[in-house]
């Protein structure tokens, strides 16, 4: 476990480890949640396809394209839980597709009715 102080500042890297320089590191979902089996039930989401959703989220320059450097405030659910874990989901993509969903930022996904 990492102990911070309710609104302390929390910085987080993600390192791709591989040979191949013409790889990108994308960071697409992170989702807070009291219960580390669970991330489904109570949660609360920082970023979402790409789409920031807390207004401490920031992310930050990294000089290389396999890491990915970003930050939020520390936060409590409720005074009865001790703990907050965090699941992130990252993309990888080559670095010179541009079409690819590194390259997309923020993606909202409509549904549509099914209607005739």
């Amino acid at each position: 476990p990492y102990y911070v102080d309710l609104n302390q500042n929390l910085f987080l890297q993600a390192s791709l480890h591989s040979s191949d320089p013409n790889l990108v590191v994308f960071v697409d979902t992170c989702v807070a949640s009291p219960d580390p089996n669970n991330f489904r039930t109570l949660t609360y989401e920082l970023i979402r396809s790409g789409c920031v959703k807390d207004p401490t989220y920031s992310s930050y320059y990294s000089p290389y394209s396999s890491v990915a450097r970003f930050a939020f405030n520390a936060f409590s659910f409720v005074s009865r839980y001790q703990s907050v874990y965090l699941q992130c989901e990252l993309v990888v993509c080559s670095a010179y597709d541009y079409s690819s969903r590194c390259y997309q930022g923020c993606v909202n996904r409509f549904k549509r009715g099914a209607g005739s």
